[in-house]
């Protein structure tokens, strides 16, 4: 039996290949993207509520009223003028994300994405038949989008660019300069910017700026998986321009009909608190990041920049070998699982990427062992006496 084509361009991400070898006891996980804190106790209640009044049916095909409407004000305190109608509430981000390249790209057009950048750009941009062109993304420049690297990839082909900040790996967060620049180059070209907006609140130094404060031609993405920890109940939302929204909604209400009715009550619960849960989850965050950036540059062989945003860290192990590799031997070795730089990208070896979502005692648990193991790895590599560990 054959597949379609779509199948042989696309592969397991490097993310997933590495969960699925991390079964043994007493495994530490130090590559996953999903903060270990609780959703807050205002959704949990806002879903037994909605479970007790039967709020189980299909909702509005662009999700209930009264959440959008909480999206527009926190839209809004990111200088971006909406209102209701111009959002989708979608099933997560990664819906949003494909929902809007179904709707602008055509086959051979091409999709302008980061790289290193999150695993899912290139493979949605295959998807919906499109060519990814990466723009290099280097860690001199803290990992900052380059207005100019990206510019100089636009051609009559360029229908979108994909732009991250809190970037994810390398939780770089973009200056407003860059995305004055970058939003700049989206009216002069007519090409759409795909904003990728998930860890907008997840911020250490420095501000978060949305591209759609400067152009009418992005496409803002976000989600209620970071922020609030909600990554299981798989919701997130785009706004764009009504124009294009109802092109994307014609996509979007066949591949989701609606999103999940308890999902939306427990997001609009949570977006519309008085609590501090957001500055309290990222206060802690910002410790884990401190003390998980000292641990790394402790390490012969292993620098690592501070990130100012998300909860990554990517340091740079060029002198260590190559990404997957070493990704593969420290877990082989240590139990400890991190996530090879190539899964991101070309641009990504010789880099590793760790997460912090996860605790202290795990953090500290972690690079002790990867430490002890690369002391041993670079006595036996570097002075000359053989390879990994095996």
């Amino acid at each position: 039996m054959k597949f379609s084509k779509r199948t042989s361009y696309i592969d397991i991400s490097g993310i997933r290949r590495m969960f699925e070898l991390s079964k043994g006891e007493g495994t530490i996980n130090l590559g996953l993207g999903e903060p270990d804190f609780p959703i807050p106790l205002e959704s949990k209640e806002a879903v037994r509520q909605a479970l007790d009044a039967d709020f189980t049916h299909y909702t509005p095909g662009k999700g209930i009223i009264e959440l959008r409407e909480g999206i527009v004000k926190k839209l809004k305190r990111n200088g971006i003028s909406t209102d209701s109608e111009e959002i989708i509430v979608t099933s997560g981000a990664s819906e949003a994300l494909e929902i809007a390249l179904l709707t602008l790209v055509d086959s051979g057009d091409e999709v302008i994405i980061p790289d290193p950048g999150f695993v899912s750009y290139a493979p949605l941009t295959r998807i919906a038949g499109g060519v990814p062109v990466s723009f290099e993304v280097k860690e001199d420049s803290s990992f900052e989008f380059d207005p100019a690297a990206i510019g100089e990839k636009i051609t009559d082909r360029t229908k979108a660019i994909i732009l991250n900040s809190p970037g994810n790996p390398t939780g770089s967060v973009s200056s407003k300069k860059a995305v004055k620049e970058i939003a700049g180059l989206a009216d002069d070209h007519g090409v759409y910017v795909i904003s990728d907006e998930v860890y907008d609140e997840i911020i250490y130094e420095g501000e978060h700026y949305s591209i759609g404060r400067y152009t009418d031609m992005a496409i803002t993405i976000n989600s209620f998986s970071k922020t609030y920890a909600m990554t299981g109940l798989r919701l997130g939302y785009l706004q764009a321009k009504l124009e294009v929204v109802e092109e994307i909604f014609k996509i979007h209400q066949y591949v989701q009909a609606s999103t999940c009715s308890l999902s939306q009550a427990a997001a609009l619960a949570a977006l519309t608190s008085e609590s501090d849960y957001t500055s309290g989850m990222v206060k802690t965050l910002g410790k884990r990041r401190n003390l998980i950036v000292d641990l790394l540059n402790e390490i012969e062989g292993i620098r690592c920049l501070k990130p100012g945003g998300a909860f990554y860290v990517f340091p740079n192990t060029a002198e260590l070998g190559k990404s997957a590799e070493l990704a593969m031997s420290i877990l082989k070795n240590t139990g400890v699982i991190v996530t090879p730089g190539t899964a991101f990208g070309k641009g990504g070896e010789g880099f590793i990427r760790l997460s912090y979502a996860t605790s202290e005692e795990n953090i500290i648990e972690g690079l002790k062992r990867i430490s002890e193991y690369l002391n041993i790895y670079m006595e036996q590599t570097i002075r000359g006496k053989g390879g990994y560990l095996k």
